[in-house]
């Protein structure tokens, strides 16, 4: 009897093998993903295809959001301008391609005349939004892919509150994985305050229908319409007191003027998503005020797009630079195409740094970053490793004119499967400031040159190797 169970079981297993190597190859993934995925199926049995059961399954072709909602919620005429007027608007050619480009693979509207800041230390970051929250007449609405049970949690989470019995309309989005810390009690307070509070894709194993694998990563703020926070910092104390890393260091811009339409657009979308409830009206999204002459898009990616719009846009920025490109990500495995880019770049005489963390918070994704350097390195980037704290800014910029700032890191994950926005800023002013930090943190980092990178120990060598092959999964 014994006997008639194994094989009935080893059948079994070997029928779900066979079934999800064929949908692997059927879904035409990028192969490195797909031979990476039959690896584990291979050589780590039942732990693999459980494993692939739960994280493992592509849902990025099945739109998660339909097009339809995004689509009405679009139906509110926001403050964006046509980009064939830009033409007139004193843009760089090789600019106006990419703002064209990122409308026409995200949908990310182009607005004008927007007063921008650059915030890159963990007190000022939350003193101006805080500051913000407690000015709000009208709504707050924000998400945030972690949410810490924490000190500066909690004062938000008193903020909120407080805003909430003040008859401030206040919405909440935290994704369910990367916030798993909240407590209940920290949830039940708000809600009982009236806080509209909703998880992103509620953690789940259900096996052959999770969707863990893909997160909300994006991190907005938005004030009435008319103040609006993106960048890569979630909310927690690690920015502001530190931990086993030291201070965390991030970026965060605060936007004023008809860009926070964008923001809006995005939290809105996502709202739907998590609640279904579509909200459109004239009340989110006021006639703006005017500052600067800039430009700026909101740009969007995930599973719920068509296009990888946010790599697209990081690629073309490279490809279009003159002079140089510095680049903040805290987990560098770049996919062929963004790698080839940089190489592509520096090799026609484009000055590229590049800065990541000597230490993130995450041992495997070092070992698999580091394995990437010796491909830039060659190709005549300069690389620096920040040893000031845990560097998790995510920020680009260009050539004193354009500066990415948002949630996306150099990886496959953000690139691919996660939700993520970026702001795609085009100003000398904001540009210059971030350059200036860029630099400011140089002097808190060590240069890699490519001798050392060649002589590290081969222990460490074979060590990377390995956890490469898991990069297209990371």
């Amino acid at each position: 009897m014994n006997n008639v169970l194994e094989t009935i079981l080893i059948i079994f297993y070997i029928y779900l093998i066979l079934s999800a190597v064929s949908v692997i190859i059927l879904e035409n993934r990028n192969p490195l993903k797909s031979i990476a995925w039959l690896t584990v199926l291979i050589f780590v049995p039942f732990v693999g295809l459980i494993l692939y059961l739960i994280v493992g399954q592509d849902y990025r072709k099945r739109k998660m959001i339909s097009r339809k909602s995004i689509q009405r919620i679009s139906e509110r005429p926001c403050a964006s301008i046509d980009i064939k007027e830009l033409a007139n608007n004193g843009v760089e050619i090789k600019f106006l391609k990419l703002i064209k480009m990122l409308k026409n693979n995200s949908e990310a509207d182009a607005y004008t005349h927007n007063k921008i800041e650059v915030f890159a230390e963990g007190e000022n970051i939350f003193d101006s939004m805080f500051e913000a929250i407690r000015n709000a007449k009208d709504h707050i609405h924000m998400e945030f892919f972690i949410f810490e049970d924490d000190t500066i949690s909690n004062q938000l989470r008193e903020l909120l509150i407080e805003k909430s019995k003040e008859g401030v309309c206040v919405r909440m989005i935290y994704d369910s994985f990367g916030s798993l810390k909240l407590s209940r009690h920290y949830l039940r307070t708000l809600k009982e305050a009236g806080v509209d509070v909703k998880p992103f894709l509620p953690f789940s194993l259900r096996l052959g229908r999770s969707k863990v694998n893909y997160r909300n990563h994006r991190k907005l703020i938005v004030i009435d319409g008319k103040i609006g926070f993106t960048g890569g910092v979630n909310i927690g104390d690690r920015y502001i007191y530190g931990d086993e890393l030291g201070k965390w260091r991030d970026t965060v811009v605060r936007i004023e003027g008809a860009g926070v339409h964008g923001i809006q657009k995005l939290f809105l979308i996502d709202w739907y998503f998590v609640k279904k409830e579509l909200i459109n009206e004239e009340r989110y999204f006021p006639e703006p005020a005017k500052f600067d002459e800039n430009i700026m898009q909101m740009v969007a990616s995930g599973p719920d797009t068509d296009w990888k719009s946010i790599m697209h846009g990081i690629c073309s920025g490279i490809m279009a630079a003159k002079k140089y490109v510095f680049i903040h990500t805290p987990y560098f495995m770049p996919n062929e195409l963004v790698k080839g880019c940089i190489q592509m770049a520096a090799l026609s005489g484009t000055e590229i740094w590049l800065m990541i963390p000597e230490k993130s918070d995450v041992r495997f994704t070092d070992l698999s970053a580091s394995s990437f350097l010796g491909g830039v390195l060659e190709a005549g980037v300069r690389v620096f490793k920040y040893q000031a704290g845990m560097l998790h800014s995510k920020a680009i910029v260009i050539d004193d004119f354009l500066s990415i700032v948002g949630s996306a890191n150099i990886d496959e994950r953000s690139f691919d499967m996660h939700f993520e926005s970026n702001a795609f800023i085009y100003e000398e002013k904001t540009a210059l400031r971030l350059k200036q930090l860029f630099l400011d943190d140089v002097e808190h980092c060590k240069e890699i040159t490519l001798e050392e990178w060649n002589n590290r120990p081969k222990t460490e060598k074979m060590k990377e190797s390995f956890a490469r092959l898991f990069s297209p999964l990371m």
